[in-house]
């Protein structure tokens, strides 16, 4: 997918490059892929996705996966944990240990509030089964409106945070010309077996699963729309059969940060690509 800037967009870039504009400070965020297994392994696994209502400031009327901003309570240390170290998770996600910490906290605590799924169980080997009850959506609006912290939600229920259900997948910075930007960690996670999503989001005007591949299909199409990071991961995870493959391609996986940047001049000016998704995007001839 190779989108052409307007001429308006590409100056704007170039003020910010000389250094006569000052970028705005990125907030940390992060956001799941959750998957479940696709009716066609070649379209990739089926994704959860999420069309943010078209009022919004950020993304506005675009699809993307659940996720949201680190709230300074996803640091807190006592958070009941289950899976890698948070310096296993640092050194991967390439932040410090508190930061990892807040990041992996805020991907899940984010999912359930977005999703109604919940990576948690009562053990290092259970995960919660069922999250649709009253008394579940009564923590789930809690959690939204800041009203309870994720490691006290946590903590009443008699649960850990299973880590090890989450894999890192990429991490993407907001162009530096962009007024909102956020430093977004990607993580996947499969729909954990008995749990069910629902449409709960405000945030969002609808909710839906699609095959990876297909919502690149539709994205094309423009059928749906998508910011260039959530359509190059569908693009990604699409190359792998099912959700387990796409974990284990998770493991290792180079964390590096990669923020977009204007390319050429004039009507042939795009945003840039991480090389890796180079040779995918010429496959699809983007």
């Amino acid at each position: 997918m190779r989108v052409s800037l307007p001429a308006r967009l590409v100056e704007q870039a170039r003020e910010f490059a000389e250094g006569r504009r000052t970028p705005a400070e990125p907030r940390n965020a992060a956001t799941v892929i959750l998957m479940r297994p696709g009716a066609d392994e070649r379209a990739g696994p089926e994704l959860y996705l999420l069309r943010r209502q078209a009022s919004m400031a950020f993304a506005g009327g675009m699809c993307v996966f659940p996720g949201g901003g680190v709230d300074p309570r996803d640091f807190d240390s006592a958070v009941a944990w289950s899976g890698p170290t948070t310096t296993a998770w640092a050194d991967q996600l390439q932040t410090s240990e508190a930061m990892a910490r807040a990041l992996v906290c805020a991907a899940v605590r984010e999912t359930f509030e977005e999703s109604g799924v919940l990576l948690a169980g009562l053990s290092a080997t259970d995960v919660v089964a069922d999250t649709t009850g009253a008394d579940w959506e009564a923590d789930r609006q809690a959690l939204e409106a800041k009203d309870l912290s994720f490691t006290a939600f946590l903590d009443r229920r008699g649960l850990v945070l299973r880590a090890d259900l989450l894999g890192a997948w990429s991490a993407w910075c907001t162009p530096e010309f962009e007024p909102r930007r956020f430093r977004t960690w990607f993580f996947v996670a499969a729909l954990p077996p008995g749990q069910r999503t629902r449409d709960v989001s405000s945030e969002s005007s609808s909710v839906f699963w699609m095959s990876a591949l297909g919502a690149c299909d539709a994205v094309d199409a423009h059928e749906l729309g998508m910011m260039p990071p959530t359509y190059l991961t569908c693009l990604e995870v699409g190359q792998y059969a099912d959700p387990d493959a796409v974990l284990a391609a998770a493991t290792g996986r180079d964390l590096t940060m990669f923020t977009p940047a204007v390319e050429g001049d004039g009507e042939g000016a795009a945003m840039s690509v991480p090389e890796r998704t180079v040779p995918l995007l010429v496959a699809r001839g983007g």
